[in-house]
């Protein structure tokens, strides 16, 4: 069922405790297998989830991002040569829901031998998925962000792609992933990737209409929407609100009902500037100046009109306190 929904075969699918994991079977475990045929090169985007930006550690080279957050595509197109491995583009940015263009990326990739893998973990249940058609050699997704159970993900791997066992065991799922699988745990995630991509398109006419009356309430506030709506997925929005400290918004929110994030989950209790800001050219106190608003398949019209009736309190107490 998670194959169907999500346009593979079932024997691409090979499952793992999260996107997390994923992610680091498709770069370590990809590189692995890249370097045994001599190609030492990894390129990753500068707005990726810990989990691929963090192959710098190990080598990587970084792709540059636009102010727009969107790949610098000519950039990336020069820097694939016959030594890099693989390359890891996410579908969907966490924090500002900026949609990744793939196909000029794709196209090079693959006119060299580079295998291109996705973090797509933000895509599912918001925006098309079809990773048959998608020309992609690898593809991260995640349950709980569709609705679905925490601690269980999958990494999509085309047939003809061999990523290299990142940990001992069996050999199971393909001698990409031992280790005996949570069967109730996938099966509750392909339940809730067929709801969320079987009700997409109502699903994204609605979340769409919400952002756009939080796009335009925080603009009303001075903020800048870091992101051109029509590039982006429609449950993320992420502002800018000059002359504020975005902790401070965050509290303000909180203490009204209203819950927001001043990064991604990911880098929760982490206080430092966005690193997906920096890249994008922000300064830092335009990063600490910035709040992400997400919406859900729980999000409904009350919640929205709570969110318009304190923001306006919120960021004018926080401006006042600045």
């Amino acid at each position: 069922m998670l194959a169907s929904a999500v346009g593979a075969s079932p024997s691409e699918v090979v499952f793992t405790s999260g996107g997390s994991e994923a992610d680091s079977i498709a770069l370590i475990g990809g590189m692995a297998a890249r370097q045994a045929e001599g190609r030492v090169r990894c390129l990753v985007s500068a707005i990726e989830h810990p989990a691929v930006l963090g192959m710098t550690g190990r080598g990587a080279e970084v792709l540059p991002v636009t102010r727009e957050g969107i790949v610098d595509v000519g950039a990336a197109v020069t820097a694939i040569d016959a030594d890099v491995g693989v390359v890891s583009i996410m579908a969907v940015n966490n924090e500002t829901g900026i949609c990744q263009p793939m196909e000029d990326i794709r196209r090079a990739a693959r006119a060299r031998g580079a295998w291109l893998h996705t973090d797509a973990v933000q895509a599912l249940g918001h925006v098309p998925i079809d990773f048959r058609s998608s020309g992609l050699d690898m593809m991260t997704l995640s349950a709980h962000k569709a609705g679905g159970p925490v601690g269980i993900g999958a990494l999509l791997v085309r047939r003809s792609v061999a990523p290299s066992m990142v940990g001992l065991g069996g050999g199971q799922e393909r001698d990409i992933r031992s280790g005996t699988g949570a069967v109730a745990l996938a099966a509750s995630f392909a339940a809730a990737a067929h709801e969320a991509t079987a009700g997409l398109a109502e699903e994204s006419a609605r979340l769409s209409a919400m952002q756009a009356q939080i796009t335009a309430a925080s603009r009303e506030l001075d903020g800048d929407v870091n992101s051109d709506l029509a590039e982006s997925a429609p449950h993320i929005t992420n502002v800018t609100f000059r002359g504020v400290r975005a902790n401070d918004v965050l509290f303000l929110l909180d203490q009204r009902g209203v819950f927001a994030s001043v990064g991604s989950a990911c880098r929760a209790g982490v206080h430092q500037p966005s690193e997906v800001l920096l890249a994008m050219g922000r300064t830092p106190d335009e990063a600490a100046a910035t709040l992400r608003f997400s919406t859900g398949h729980s999000t409904t019209d009350a919640d929205v009109d709570r969110f318009l009736e304190v923001l306006p309190l919120a960021v004018r107490q926080a401006r006042n306190a600045f």
